[in-house]
């Protein structure tokens, strides 16, 4: 499976990194970071594994897998959209109550 060459593009515009950069970060050529994006070239699993620590995302959104970025909870991400709202409202209602305490 690849990743997704508009996605790591995307993350690498939005951090304001060069490709020269982000290769540096990783340790991999320019010339390895453009094959990445534009779909010529894939990435180990180590580097792989070092993008998604760069850009803080999963794995799972550089493949396509999912269009979260990151997860609520790693290993919960096979909650549904609806479930996650709800997690998130609760985990927020518990922030609250912490604050007053």
């Amino acid at each position: 499976m690849a990743i997704v060459p508009e996605r790591l593009k995307a993350l690498r515009l939005e951090h304001k990194l060069t490709q020269e950069q982000l290769g540096q970060m990783i340790s991999v050529t320019k010339v390895s970071i453009s094959g990445y994006e534009n779909g010529n070239r894939t990435p180990d699993t180590d580097t792989l594994n070092r993008i998604a620590d760069v850009f803080h995302v999963s794995t799972d959104y550089l493949f396509g897998r999912t269009s979260r970025k990151n997860p609520l909870l790693l290993y919960e991400t096979d909650l549904t959209e609806k479930e996650e709202q709800l997690l998130r409202e609760h985990l927020e209602q518990l922030r609250i109550k912490a604050n007053r305490l």
